[in-house]
């Protein structure tokens, strides 16, 4: 697939939630979609979930890529994925988690509805591959 779908980019949003206040991973990525030729809009800093839902929401993204290091993924992804149930838009988005994420937790999250989670040392090219593969047709 190419990054054109129905004439248009494959739209990101790059979110930041919770107390998280590291965001060099989130830049970098942000980065490297829109070098992709994707469009990209980042969330900011210090997001609750019910503002990255509204956000991904509005923009009208096919990609909503989750930066956490925090350690509250358990707590905050299911909160973003049940937001999306709500509004319809969990199956028309394409959920990513980047960060440091056990291992004995990516089953639970790959069963709220996460695609794929990419972890410190994954590649740029490997995360826009996937993302270039999986995103929605629109």
């Amino acid at each position: 697939m190419s990054t054109e779908q129905a004439g248009r980019s494959i739209r990101c949003l790059v979110a930041k939630v919770g107390l998280d206040g590291h965001d060099r991973g989130a830049h970098v990525i942000a980065r490297a979609f829109r070098d992709a030729g994707f469009e990209v809009i980042y969330s900011g800093l210090h997001k609750a979930p019910e503002e990255i839902v509204q956000a991904a929401v509005q923009e009208d993204v096919d990609v909503l890529g989750i930066s956490i290091l925090s350690g509250a993924h358990n707590t905050l992804v299911p909160k973003v994925m049940d937001g999306l149930e709500e509004y319809g838009a969990a199956e028309d988005t394409l959920v990513l988690v980047g960060g440091v994420i056990p291992e004995e937790d990516r089953e639970g999250l790959a069963d709220e509805g996460v695609s794929a989670i990419f972890g410190p040392g994954t590649s740029i090219e490997e995360t826009i591959e996937f993302v270039r593969e999986n995103a929605p047709e629109r």
